[in-house]
């Protein structure tokens, strides 16, 4: 691989708040970017459960010192608002996430506004999503994936066109006898179709990802890959749990494989990866992997 630019200062904003009537509460959004270049691509990253648009440092961070616009809706699970449990919104929260990305696409041009100097500098042809856990099923969806119902039929189509490539860190796997009686009781919507994600993209997965949401083991996570059409990749991480080595946040408490080696690799090879997948052709893809980090597959 090419070796990576220096990277450049990074500005962020946060919140902007987006008005959202539907949603209960507006949708506050963290928005980072590079202080210099043009025609700058743009990632709308999607969060897991718990987090907040303030956390993802060791991706959000890269990304933006090397060249991308970061988008970070936060979503109504975020322990930052603090739902109860019996809000009404709970059992739609996996809808308004997907909703919350549309929103932070559909308001972009406020979103660029919001930080100083960014006006005019965006790409909005070079659009990709992301996400972790959570933050990866609702990210899936964008890029075609759907929920199955009750019945195992397939669900809306909630893919958006404006998205070109993913990134789905630690993705969810398929539903019914797969999921653990606590998960198909607690996450009916846990229950994708691959089968139409269509879209371009990179999928993440760690070898030791044992989720108590399964009963299956990290192979799991490897679904959004294997049960999906072309034009995917798989980066599988030696030795990683679902922190997939700290992407979530330097010294996250909720860290169980620390690994800053394991990091900095997801950091390359998803960079390279959008690059390649935007049509920003300076980068080499696919980008090599020490075997002692991990695997690179693609189809």
């Amino acid at each position: 691989m090419h070796a990576l630019p220096e990277p450049t200062p990074v500005v962020s904003v946060h919140p902007v708040t987006l008005p959202a009537p539907d949603r209960g509460e507006d949708l506050r959004v963290r928005i980072s970017a590079p202080t210099t270049g043009h025609e700058l691509p743009v990632i709308v990253f999607s969060h897991g459960f718990g987090q907040s648009a303030t956390g993802y440092d060791p991706l959000v961070g890269f990304w933006a010192s090397h060249g991308f616009v970061v988008v970070q809706p936060t979503h109504l699970d975020s322990r930052t608002l603090n739902l109860p449990p019996d809000d009404p919104r709970t059992p739609l929260i996996w809808r308004l996430r997907v909703d919350d990305l549309k929103l932070a696409l559909d308001r972009l041009d406020l979103l660029e506004s919001s930080v100083p100097g960014l006006t005019g500098r965006l790409d909005g042809t070079r659009v990709a999503v992301a996400g972790h856990s959570w933050g990866a099923q609702t990210a899936s969806t964008l890029l075609g994936a759907r929920v199955l119902d009750a019945d195992g039929a397939s669900g809306e189509d909630m893919s958006d066109p404006r998205i070109k490539a993913g990134v789905l860190l630690a993705v969810t796997g398929t539903g019914g006898a797969d999921l653990s009686p606590f998960a198909a009781e607690h996450f009916p919507f846990m229950s994708p179709s691959f089968a139409d994600m269509t879209t371009p993209a990179l999928v993440v997965a760690g070898d030791r990802d044992d989720s108590p949401l399964s009963v299956r083991g990290p192979d799991w996570f490897t679904d959004a890959y294997h049960l999906s059409p072309g034009g995917k990749s798989l980066l599988t991480l030696a030795g990683a749990e679902h922190s997939l080595g700290g992407v979530s946040g330097y010294e996250a408490k909720e860290t169980t494989d620390e690994s800053p080696e394991r990091v900095a690799l997801i950091q390359r090879l998803t960079w390279a990866y959008l690059r390649d997948a935007l049509g920003l052709k300076d980068s080499t893809w696919p980008a090599p992997v020490e075997s002692a980090l991990g695997s690179l597959d693609s189809k």
